[in-house]
């Protein structure tokens, strides 16, 4: 390079350089991340969508349990007021008769003002015996219950939700790897096929045979690794991240034994940690207490009154005032319309029941199904796992008897096409197992303690 070109091409380095150091400042970092802080991302306050909602919808039962409770607090308010009123009181019934004086005749009149009233007054209404209230305020904080549960649901479920993405993620990674490993193979085998006709004992139709399998093997990569930036954008989407954020799983795919599992106690345990079944057993309860408030409606109820102000035509003139007393009030008939509101509830309740047997039945199918799906995922892995060890025996022959001259290219393809396809069967094998030990954890409740 001549000095000019060094020069100019110096001046252009200096010129980008900090470009180059903007880019590298604005450009995303690596997100690294294990399943367990992807299921901890997801459940953050500003992670996934599901859960902010979650979070409002028990915000909005905690605001319904304040509003009933607002039934048995006092209910107090003022009001001031200055008004000039005239008045017809012919209206009212007044008649005034006319009298007469000699020379004159005098009536009352009947139009009265303008004159002015002026009153500040603050005023209180308690229940002191509201049975139905009562037993409302005391649904209503069930409810919270029922919804606190509800969200641990929520919570269980967008664990399982990144737990699937994040697998689907390692699925893609472990395939795209396998299709690596088969493009160096076909690269390893093409060289050897080059080498035997070099040697006058392999011929071009057999490289070209190996230079068409490399080119199916090298479309296979591609589309592995487009799977695999497809499955890091889904599961940046279950968290609720910024999806130009690139994104390195620091897990693998691997097969860690699950032992004997036990029905019966897997049964057990799913009916003492399924969330859903705890918000279900809640909302039986609310709806039980509801039917009871609408009963406790015929009950009479007692409550107390008063106010206290000044009253008068004018501030200088006013003086104190007040009333209080106690109201008692009995339900006598409206109608039907309690009967009406009873039966209703009295069925929301009975259909509450029904669906909490319902959810037990779910519940124990799921577990069932799950438990089955493991033990076979289990087989299919040790079978795989055999497969790959086959395959490889067999290719290893098969390169040892083409280089010795015994066989043509053909044989040694169709080792490697098994290969590939044991190396498949492994990655879904692998996949399968450990999707069916997220499924038996989300079945039991346990899916936070399975993800470590």
């Amino acid at each position: 390079m001549r000095v000019g070109e060094f020069l100019i091409a110096g001046m252009v380095a200096a010129c980008a350089t900090p470009v180059f150091a903007q880019e590298l400042q604005t450009r995303p970092q690596v997100l690294q991340l294990s399943m367990k802080q992807a299921v901890e991302i997801a459940l953050a306050k500003e992670g996934n969508t599901r859960v902010k909602l979650a979070e409002e919808a028990l915000k909005q039962a905690e605001a319904r349990s304040r509003e009933a409770r607002s039934a048995l607090l006092p209910d107090l308010s003022g009001y001031v007021q200055d008004q000039s009123e005239t008045n017809n009181l012919k209206a009212f019934g007044f008649k005034f008769p006319t009298i007469s004086i000699p020379g004159e005749n005098f009536s009352i009149p009947t139009f009265v003002g303008p004159f002015d009233v002026f009153d500040a007054r603050a005023s209180v209404n308690q229940s002191i015996f509201d049975f139905s209230s009562i037993r409302r305020y005391q649904a209503s904080k069930v409810a919270i219950e029922a919804t606190k549960a509800e969200n641990e649901g929520t919570n269980d479920q967008v664990a399982d939700q990144v737990a699937r993405a994040y697998l689907a993620g390692l699925r893609a990674e472990a395939a795209a790897e396998a299709a690596r490993s088969n493009v160096e193979l076909s690269e390893a085998l093409l060289r050897l096929a080059e080498q035997q006709k070099t040697a006058g004992t392999g011929t071009g139709i057999e490289i070209t045979r190996a230079q068409v399998q490399l080119a199916n093997d090298r479309q296979q990569l591609i589309a592995a690794q487009n799977e695999v930036d497809k499955s890091h954008l889904q599961l940046l989407r279950v968290l609720g991240v910024r999806l130009e954020n690139p994104v390195q799983l620091t897990d693998r795919l691997e097969y860690a034994p699950a032992g004997n599992v036990d029905p019966a106690a897997q049964l057990a345990t799913a009916r003492k940690n399924r969330a859903e079944l705890k918000a279900q057993r809640r909302r039986e309860e609310n709806a039980r207490i509801n039917s009871g408030a609408t009963n406790l409606e015929r009950l009479p109820t007692l409550g107390a009154f008063a106010n206290y102000g000044d009253l008068g035509s004018g501030i200088n003139s006013a003086m104190p005032t007040r009333t209080y007393g106690v109201s008692l009030k009995i339900p006598i008939f409206d109608g039907g319309r309690r009967d009406a509101r009873r039966a209703e509830d009295a069925s929301l309740y009975r259909q509450e029941k029904i669906r909490t047997t319902d959810v037990g039945d779910q519940i124990e199918l799921d577990v069932r199904v799950a438990i089955d799906s493991l033990q076979a995922a289990d087989a299919e892995v040790k079978a795989a796992e055999e497969g790959l060890v086959l395959a490889q025996n067999e290719l290893a022959q098969a390169e040892r008897r083409y280089s010795a001259g015994v066989t043509n290219s053909i044989e040694v393809t169709d080792a490697q096409t098994r290969l590939a396809r044991a190396r498949d069967n492994r990655v879904n094998a692998l996949y399968n197992y450990n999707l069916a030990r997220i499924d038996l954890g989300t079945a039991t409740g346990t899916i936070h303690d399975l993800i470590q």
